[in-house]
């Protein structure tokens, strides 16, 4: 389905929950299943051995940065700008903003890879980690920051084609992605067949590798005659104001996956003073949070789409309706992930480890923050919605309040004469809940009715 200009448009016709699950059904169901591939190398990692469990939970806060961005908060800005322009019927700066996404990508991959390079191993070393531990890292992000290109060309592109309405060739290629990505992960970190395995750097290889195939694959669809918005050479030509289009959003918007990954990278350092196994354990639950961001993207990649062309449009009041009902429908989602897993967490850390002491850290964290989780699926979904809306001044407030309670309180909880890992985690559910009440108090209080769009 595609985004059509004029008034007739489903986007902006259409019963809003209807095409809400039309439309998020398949991002969420390839999301779900790219769930699958951070399981299945969580596994793939514990069988290398807990000092890999340990490289990769402090290695997690930077991966978990550069998807965030290039998927979210760039991503989101791409998506939102596309959507935008198709709704006041302007194709010809639609088509151009994908230079302008491409030269984006880039730019940030090579910036990332550059930072990296000169403070990536102070940076890792800073959190405490044993020296055996800090190396592995390091060595599986020397490959990850040098392949960075393909990752976030490939995300901007996405971003692109979900601008236009179309969820369905997103989700196809995800879970194709997704399919390859498992078996070559386990095949170039475990090795078989004579291959002797890569360790953790096979992941990276893993990923930059499926990466690279999509870019091609979005290529050629943005070629294709057929579609809304297409990449052709007409619209090459770099301007300052697309670049804006793109920025004035995702600028801003990035301080959320950048308050994000550093209050677990902060947490990581707090945590991993209870000792190597603690870390690991919170490592493992830590994905659990992080896998909410992909689920809840399902939901958001069609928010920001919806909200975007109807804020277009002018249809301030559906589009905040649309995103009332994105809302709602994440925090269903992320509240029975949650209180599932408060209730039986050894469903999720059983899978990684038997060592006690990093199982009942995760269980620990598990119980405490698991029933939280709904807030923060609504949190997400208001803040891809407010992308949609170019409106994301309150979502990031949220954000940075979730971060002062997480990080200053848990630094507080620390600094007791016996700290307690409960008190860590309270704090950190004490975020989520703040996160998702301060992000749908702005929208009820009218925060996208104050920003043209």
């Amino acid at each position: 389905m595609t985004a059509a200009t004029t008034t007739a448009s489903p986007l902006l016709t259409e019963a809003p929950l209807r095409l809400l699950v039309r439309m998020a059904g398949p991002s969420a169901l390839a999301f779900l299943v790219q769930a699958f591939v951070s399981m299945a190398e969580t596994g793939f990692i514990a069988r290398l051995g807990l000092a890999h469990l340990a490289a990769m939970a402090i290695m997690l806060p930077a991966v978990m940065l550069m998807q965030m961005l290039a998927n979210g908060a760039i991503g989101g800005a791409v998506s939102s700008a596309v959507a935008r322009a198709l709704g006041r019927g302007d194709r010809a700066a639609a088509g151009a903003l994908i230079w302008h996404a491409l030269a984006i990508g880039l730019l940030a991959a090579a910036a990332f890879a550059a930072i990296y390079a000169v403070f990536g191993r102070t940076l890792l070393s800073a959190t405490g980690a044993p020296s055996a531990v800090v190396e592995l890292a390091h060595g599986y992000g020397h490959v990850l920051f040098l392949g960075l290109a393909p990752i976030w060309v490939s995300a901007l592109l996405t971003s692109v084609v979900r601008g236009t309405g179309d969820m369905q060739f997103p989700a196809r290629l995800m879970i194709v992605g997704s399919v390859i990505q498992i078996p070559l992960s386990g095949l170039l970190m475990l090795g078989a067949f004579g291959f002797p395995g890569l360790g953790l750097q096979g992941s990276a290889f893993a990923l930059i590798a499926v990466s690279s195939v999509s870019c091609l694959l979005l290529f050629w669809k943005l070629r294709q005659r057929d579609r809304p918005v297409r990449l052709s050479m007409e619209g090459r030509r770099l301007k300052l104001a697309y670049f804006a289009d793109i920025l004035r959003v995702g600028a801003l918007a990035a301080l959320s996956p950048v308050a994000t990954v550093l209050t677990v990278a902060l947490l990581n350092t707090l945590i991993g003073r209870f000792g190597v196994e603690t870390l690991a354990g919170y490592g493992i639950v830590a994905r659990v949070e992080f896998l909410l961001v992909p689920l809840v993207f399902g939901i958001g990649a069609a928010l920001t789409a919806l909200v975007g062309v109807n804020m277009g449009a002018g249809q301030v009041a559906r589009a905040e309706r649309i995103g009332w009902i994105g809302g709602a429908s994440a925090a269903a989602l992320a509240g029975v992930v949650g209180l599932v897993l408060a209730i039986a967490p050894g469903l999720w850390t059983d899978l990684f480890t038997h060592e006690p002491t990093s199982a009942s850290a995760g269980a620990l964290y598990l119980h405490i923050v698991g029933p939280f989780f709904a807030f923060q699926g609504l949190g997400l979904a208001l803040y891809f919605a407010s992308q949609g809306a170019g409106a994301v001044q309150w979502p990031i407030i949220a954000t940075l309040m979730r971060f002062g309670i997480c990080v200053g309180g848990a630094w507080l909880v620390m600094r007791q004469p016996e700290p307690s890992l409960a008190g860590v985690y309270a704090c950190i559910a004490l975020g989520m809940l703040t996160y998702g009440v301060v992000t749908g108090l702005a929208l009820w209080r009218g925060a996208w009715r104050r920003r043209p769009a």
